[in-house]
């Protein structure tokens, strides 16, 4: 007797949030007419108008910029380009907003359990990562290999493989999009902050205190989506 395989589940192609924002600021520029070189409504005004989160609107705007739809220029606005604003919004993966709330819900906990059990080893790597971060700090590419090493030894200290992979999963989400927003609204105050926030984060696993390694990082990952929020 043959036995009937299941149905294979559908993919979910629904667009992403930022997407269809991205469409409907299109949409305006067309029905608006408003000519290349023109500069947008203001991000509280466009924010309005469409009903959508700041977050959901900045995610939009930037998927915009890498499609050469609008050019975003520091301290001035958002610009239409020389395309048509019909061209499609390339897909660059989950938004920064997306990836830094599934951060925030996972890595805390990674964070508590790591303090919990980290041995001398896991806790020497964390601070390796730490001290290399602090030492490069200005260089980009060092930086943000230490920035991952440091997430990385946190996970690798719960003992978990699992935690480990996740982590490296969400890591490695952080695709186009968020590159972009990094590059428009990462300060010297910001990489600053960052560095207190990874030793606060450090000191408490080191502690073995589980409640403030959870606090430490989920206060850190919640500054960084308020500054990329804010600008």
């Amino acid at each position: 007797m043959m036995l009937k395989r299941p149905p294979v589940p559908q993919e979910n192609h629904e667009p992403r949030l930022y997407r269809v924002v991205a469409d409907r600021i299109a949409q305006l520029i067309r029905e608006e007419g408003i000519e290349p070189g023109a500069r947008l409504p203001s991000e509280r005004d466009l924010a309005t108008r469409l009903a959508v989160s700041r977050a959901s609107l900045r995610e939009a705007l930037i998927a915009l910029e890498l499609g050469g739809v609008i050019e975003v220029r520091g301290g001035s606005g958002v610009y239409v380009c020389e395309v048509e604003p019909e061209n499609t919004v390339p897909e660059a993966g989950p938004g920064p907003f997306e990836v830094l709330s599934a951060r925030r819900l996972i890595e805390a906990e990674v964070a508590a359990i790591a303090a919990r059990v980290a041995t001398d080893n896991a806790i020497d790597a964390i601070l390796k990562a730490v001290e290399e971060m602090e030492a490069h700090h200005a260089n980009k590419t060092t930086n943000e290999m230490a920035d991952r090493n440091f997430h990385l030894a946190i996970a690798r200290a719960t003992g978990n493989g699992a935690l480990v992979g996740t982590m490296d999963y969400l890591w490695n989400q952080r695709g186009r999009l968020w590159h972009k927003l990094k590059e428009h609204f990462q300060t010297e105050e910001l990489r600053q902050e960052t560095l207190k926030d990874h030793r606060r984060i450090f000191e408490a696993i080191a502690a073995h205190d589980p409640a403030a390694a959870r606090r430490a990082m989920r206060s850190h990952l919640e500054r960084v989506t308020r500054t990329f929020s804010r600008g």
